[in-house]
């Protein structure tokens, strides 16, 4: 039983939290973080008032909407925040004290006003804390370090063979370590560490149930987690970078990531759809030709050996940036290869939109490249998708190679700003 004379804030953090114990390792919860359904009657026989909890968590829910609000306007004020969220003035300024107090919110400056007192502009101090995000693949660690406004401090890319050894982990963390260091930034303002890992990650079980590409099966992630010495989180690959690339959406959008291998990710509902079976968004799989090239997954004719970034590596040695620099210089194979591509490109793209009838963004390593032949492509659409004159639902991608350790390490300050008390 607990004693009456508690405050009703502990008291109201105690019963929600037994109602939804929120980690970084669970799923992410959107929109109202608590259900009361089925535990009223347990609640009141322990002497607890819903009235007071329910309207404890929307006072705590409005400042989280607020903190929201200012993060994603990247600088606003006091009068705006009122009129778009539908709040009152009173709550905006209570709200935005007790952000200012807690140094999470900081006044940077005045706008220009036509009359009266300039209204002050507020912003989130992105020094208040940080995240790092890793994204491991077959040959290489990027690592990244963000603020809380999501701004890339600093990044870094190591050549580096995956090796499922404790060795390579260990050397990993000591790699993180050193790059920690020279950001300068304290441990205690790191929130965590975001692992971008290319393959089928059951979060629950904390699990690589599958990665092709690492050549790894039934991988136990707490080995990983157990060299790092701040909380961690996991994810895909085509995951990670989704968030870093959709964060902040309102929108559905459909992310098609075009890196060695094709996938992607469906982000319904202001949440990432992730299948029953962890499995979904494997558009790399699809099949665009009967009896075509034969995929790395025994198949014929999937999306991935048309689209991959591999298909246009393999003719500069692997290196795609020379890929590039030779299509510019309009080198005969490789334009002829360009076309093929967009081509199949086109075809997936049209699917996707006749399936999800959303925004479809482009990304992973060919996506960097593809903003200067939009038009090229925008030609090849329309003769494959006769339903639709414009192509504006195609987006070209905000990030390069860091995409998924962005996303990764992102997670870590999405949850800090859900939990704003």
């Amino acid at each position: 039983m607990m004693h009456a004379n508690c405050k009703i804030s502990n008291l109201a953090h105690a019963c929600l939290g037994y109602l939804c114990k929120f980690s970084i390792n669970t799923p992410r919860v959107t929109g109202v973080l608590y259900s009361y359904k089925g535990y009223t009657n347990d609640f009141i026989k322990m002497g607890v008032n819903m009235d007071k909890i329910q309207n404890t968590d929307k006072k705590r829910m409005n400042k989280v909407r607020v903190a929201r609000f200012i993060l994603r306007q990247g600088e606003t004020t006091k009068q705006e925040i009122a009129g778009s969220l539908g709040i009152s003035m009173p709550t905006v300024l209570q709200n935005v004290k007790e952000l200012v107090d807690s140094k999470l919110v900081i006044e940077t400056g005045e706008y220009q006003s036509t009359g009266g007192r300039k209204p002050k502009a507020l912003a989130i101090n992105g020094q208040l804390k940080y995240a790092v995000g890793l994204d491991i693949t077959k040959n290489h660690i990027s690592y990244v370090l963000i603020d809380l406004t999501g701004r890339i401090v600093k990044k870094e890319r190591n050549r580096k063979n995956f090796e499922n050894t404790l060795a390579y982990y260990e050397e990993m963390n000591d790699k993180m370590q050193e790059f920690i260091d020279s950001c300068k930034v304290k441990q205690s303002k790191i929130l965590g560490v975001g692992l971008s890992i290319p393959g089928i990650i059951d979060l629950e079980h904390k699990n690589l149930i599958d990665s092709h590409i690492l050549q790894v099966h039934n991988l136990d992630l707490d080995i990983v987690s157990s060299f790092i010495p701040y909380e961690t989180y996991f994810e895909n690959d085509a995951n990670s970078a989704a968030f870093a690339e959709i964060s902040g959406e309102t929108k559905n959008v459909i992310f098609l990531s075009l890196s060695n291998t094709v996938g992607g990710s469906i982000y319904m509902n202001q949440e990432i759809y992730k299948g029953d079976n962890y499995k979904s968004a494997e558009f790399g799989h699809m099949i665009i030709e009967t009896n075509g090239k034969e995929c790395y997954c025994g198949k014929k004719g999937c999306i991935d050996a048309y689209c991959s970034a591999k298909v246009l590596s393999a003719l500069t040695d692997d290196d795609l940036e020379l890929f590039f620099a030779k299509l510019k210089e309009k080198d005969a194979v490789c334009t002829d290869a360009w076309d093929e591509y967009l081509d199949y490109l086109a075809i997936t793209i049209t699917n996707l939109r006749m399936a999800f009838d959303c925004d479809i963004i482009l990304g992973g390593y060919v996506g960097a490249y593809l903003k200067p032949y939009a038009i090229e492509l925008s030609d090849k659409l329309k003769k494959y998708n006769l339903f639709e004159n414009q192509t504006s639902y195609v987006q070209n991608c905000r990030y390069q190679l860091e995409a998924s350790a962005v996303g990764a390490a992102m997670k870590f300050v999405d949850v800090f700003f859900e939990k704003i008390e």
